[in-house]
């Protein structure tokens, strides 16, 4: 190495800089692209989900459990309101979004999932579904899926958690992947 260099090959952006080609504030729901957990087991993760869809423009679907307003209050240290949709009853919910001419696309191991690097972006309104991170899916909800997408892993585990499952899929689906 030279000892000629000014300063640092790599210069990140400063606060100031980010925000000028950020939202200013948080977006209404686009009806576009939904997160939706509908069969969550840890809050933590809910959290954690929530800051993805702030960052695709995405907007949150979850169950109305006494437990899911804290974990999205504690997750989002945006300190902005997120999108949020709640359901009493998940699969009345799918079923209202394919009616709606809504596409649905379910993260889960299936014979006939895809895999994430050929799921192509959203080009209409679409629905990510994530299933409970022990069961996945509901074997009821599969059938209100228009495709299944898995992520690959050459590890020993079955799957990701929902949180970084769901932010894969998420950035994939909104086309900045």
């Amino acid at each position: 190495m030279s000892g000629d260099r000014s300063g640092p090959a790599i210069r990140t952006r400063t606060r100031t800089e980010l925000r000028r080609t950020r939202r200013p504030r948080a977006h209404s729901c686009w009806d576009h692209l939904y997160a939706a957990p509908l069969w969550p087991l840890h809050g933590t993760n809910l959290g954690t989900l929530a800051r993805t869809c702030d960052a695709v423009g995405a907007c949150l679907t979850v169950p109305r459990h006494p437990w899911v307003p804290e974990a999205l209050a504690r997750g989002n240290t945006l300190r902005k309101p997120l999108c949020t949709h709640w359901t009493g009853d998940p699969l009345g919910w799918l079923r209202k979004q394919r009616e709606r001419g809504l596409r649905i696309v379910g993260v889960e191991l299936a014979d006939e999932a895809i895999r994430l690097a050929d799921l192509p972006a959203a080009r209409e309104p679409t629905v990510m579904v994530l299933g409970h991170e022990q069961q996945g899916i509901p074997p009821e909800a599969l059938d209100l899926l228009d495709t299944c997408v898995e992520i690959p892993m050459i590890g020993t585990g079955a799957s990701l958690n929902v949180a970084v499952a769901g932010s894969l899929a998420l950035y994939r689906l909104a086309g900045l992947l």
